[in-house]
């Protein structure tokens, strides 16, 4: 039976090594820092994700281990870092976003450090804290590699989390980065009191302005209407564990972009990708409307009241 390896203490990769050990599976949670580690496998406790114990066979280690494969849960930004530390295996990247500088996908970063590995994405609607509780819930196994893909679902699907194949690991990628972005965007429109109706317009919207890009891109639209694009979007538009509507939620309120950022000890991907998703798009000749008024709002360059005129003003258009 395979080892399963976890890179990324946080919530994220905790709830995976949780749902792996629940199927029966070796696996080994790795936490970049010893003093951490060794307080997770001492205490069984993991303050990124309260009130859940670990279970006593996940092993926790600051140590990189050989493994069957790899799940990397951490930020966008530490994928490069961390993934030239990866064993010789295959690899389920679980971070979702644009990387700001290089403006690549999680995956096209994988290529550029470690070529030499086979990898895939892991993604979908998903709260950690639900995952680890066992609760149902739904996935995707993103690679053009459909031996990987059989191996990961036949490893990691199991108990109250089924998983999906997928060959477009474009789109599945692209849904998981941008629909960051339009959480941010429903948050705000809630938070400035501006109803449900106008939530609702910028799911629909943000998910034409999604599948824009993951088409110009090269992935399909198909993929953005399944769970790694609609399905995420909805959650994370409209689930209140969602760290990107309440980042949203707070500056529709008010509250100023430094004041939100210095009150948050979770990643954000939302906030960190919006700027680098768009300078990818405008590369691809993609308008993002709603995008480009969210990267606006995170600067603090507008408030929402201006956002949703500047929304509604634009030129009319077919649907």
């Amino acid at each position: 039976m395979a080892d399963v390896l976890v890179v990324g203490a946080g919530a994220w990769g905790t709830a995976l090594a949780i749902h792996t050990a629940s199927l029966g599976r070796p696996v080994t949670l790795w936490a970049r820092d010893p003093v951490g580690a060794a307080a997770i496998a001492a205490t069984r406790q993991n303050p990124r994700l309260p009130g859940v114990t670990l279970p006593a066979p996940i092993a926790v280690t600051a140590a990189m281990r050989p493994a069957g494969i790899v799940l990397l849960a951490v930020p966008v930004a530490y994928v490069a870092a961390t993934a030239a530390l990866l064993p010789a295996a295959p690899v389920l990247v679980c971070a979702k976003g644009f990387e700001a500088g290089t403006l690549r996908l999680p995956l096209e970063t994988l290529a550029c450090v470690r070529p030499d590995l086979q990898a895939g994405v892991l993604t979908g609607p998903n709260f950690a804290a639900e995952i680890a509780r066992g609760l149902p819930a739904a996935s995707v196994v993103a690679s053009p590699d459909a031996a990987l893909r059989e191996h990961a679902i036949s490893l990691l699907g199991g108990g109250a989390l089924r998983l999906y194949g997928n060959a477009d690991a474009i789109g599945a990628q692209v849904g998981g980065a941008a629909k960051n972005v339009i959480a941010i965007a429903a948050g705000a429109a809630i938070g400035a009191g501006f109803g449900e109706n106008a939530r609702a317009a910028l799911i629909t919207r943000g998910l034409a302005e999604i599948v824009r890009l993951a088409v110009a891109l090269g992935g399909r639209a198909e993929t953005v209407a399944g769970l790694s694009g609609l399905g995420d979007l909805v959650l994370t538009c409209t689930g209140a564990a969602s760290r990107n509507f309440a980042h949203g939620l707070a500056l529709g309120r008010g509250v100023t972009p430094d004041q939100v950022m210095a009150g948050r000890s979770h990643a954000v991907e939302g906030a960190a990708s919006a700027a680098p998703l768009l300078a990818r798009a405008r590369a691809a000749g993609v308008t993002m409307p709603i995008c480009e008024e969210v990267a606006l709002l995170l600067t603090g360059a507008i408030g929402p009241s201006e956002a949703l005129r500047r929304l509604i003003s634009r030129g009319q258009t077919d649907e």
